[in-house]
């Protein structure tokens, strides 16, 4: 029987379309979807629909139709607004006999609220960044030597980078206060950025592939370059923070290395693929076939730290070039 995998809100993502393109090999199609007809990652795809945005009333409904229409298995999606929607709607996607590839509600509302983040990783005992609610807050904790400026000012739900600005007074940060709402304060990490793609096996729970790479260079909150690393001590601290607290699928995991302290900081979870898996893809850390195992009814293997280090990705342009005519309807 074939397993067919739906995409949601495709956009520019073209690698991971390819990648399960490639791992399902004619045993099963891509179907991809965006609410544009220049979303060019849908083109890659066996099948691609044109949908509404994801805050329209019948979203969901029209999400299920394709699913039903396509006998679609899995489904995921590639951005941050649509996995607690995806998620809230699980059971009724799961009714039809489709899995979605996603975490709890509750971990997708928790990873994507860098406020509740913060408390639930100091809960945990996980060094991360200080976080602040006010301009207040913030200022106690600087006349108590808590912390000091620079300070990252960002949208508390925010995601790729947008409005996110690096502030060294209280001039600045009042502006920016007063002009947006929903904003947090967080301390100024110096550390080495880095990033770490994990997958936890959707039917044992068991985190089953890291694979960790230093961040070289970032581009609109994506990964640009970006090295292959190794570090065993760092993928035991990451099993047992994702095992403890329930993640599911694929997810990505920002964090930054102090060589002063020692100390590795977890900075944001995205529970979804991150823009930099395409790297650990082509080093052989192969999601969509987990992905597709799970599906099947089959448990993955714990196969942990299995590529080479010193593996470098570089990102570069392609373009997608298309008569009017043969664009999605």
């Amino acid at each position: 029987m074939e397993t067919n995998i739906l995409i949601l809100s495709a956009g520019t993502r073209n690698k991971v379309v390819q990648a399960f393109k490639s791992e399902l090999d004619g045993t099963g199609k891509v179907v991809a979807t965006d609410c544009s007809n220049i979303g060019p990652a849908i083109y890659d795809a066996d099948k691609n629909y044109i949908v509404s945005r994801i805050d329209a009333p019948f979203y969901i409904d029209e999400i299920l139709g394709i699913c039903r229409k396509e006998e679609i298995k899995g489904v995921f999606s590639l951005i941050d607004p649509e996995l607690s929607l995806l998620a809230k709607n699980a059971e009724r996607f799961t009714k039809i006999g489709v899995t979605p590839i996603v975490s709890s509600y509750e971990l997708c509302e928790t990873s994507l609220d860098k406020y509740k983040m913060y408390e639930m990783l100091g809960k945990l005992g996980i060094p991360t960044a200080k976080c602040y609610r006010s301009i207040a807050e913030f200022e106690s904790a600087r006349a108590a030597g808590e912390v000091d400026y620079p300070v990252f000012v960002k949208p508390r739900r925010g995601s790729a980078s947008l409005n996110i600005n690096a502030v060294n007074s209280r001039e600045m940060l009042t502006a920016l206060f007063h002009d947006f709402d929903d904003l947090i304060i967080q301390e100024y990490m110096t550390g080495q950025e880095y990033g770490a793609d994990v997958y936890i096996d959707m039917i044992s729970g068991k985190c089953t592939s890291i694979f960790l790479k230093k961040k070289i260079k970032m581009r609109a909150g994506e990964t640009d370059k970006s090295v292959s690393v190794i570090n065993d001590q760092l993928f035991k601290q990451i099993v047992q923070f994702v095992e403890n607290v329930g993640y599911r699928g694929m997810i990505d995991i920002d964090l930054f290395y102090d060589k002063i302290s020692d100390t590795w900081y977890l900075s944001e979870v995205n529970p979804r693929f991150g823009g930099g898996y395409p790297h650990a893809y082509a080093c052989g850390v192969n999601f969509p076939k987990m992905i597709l195992n799970n599906l099947q009814g089959i448990e993955n293997e714990v196969d942990i730290g299995d590529y080479k280090e010193g593996v470098y990705m570089m990102k570069y342009n392609e373009l997608c070039v298309m008569q009017e005519s043969d664009l999605a309807e």
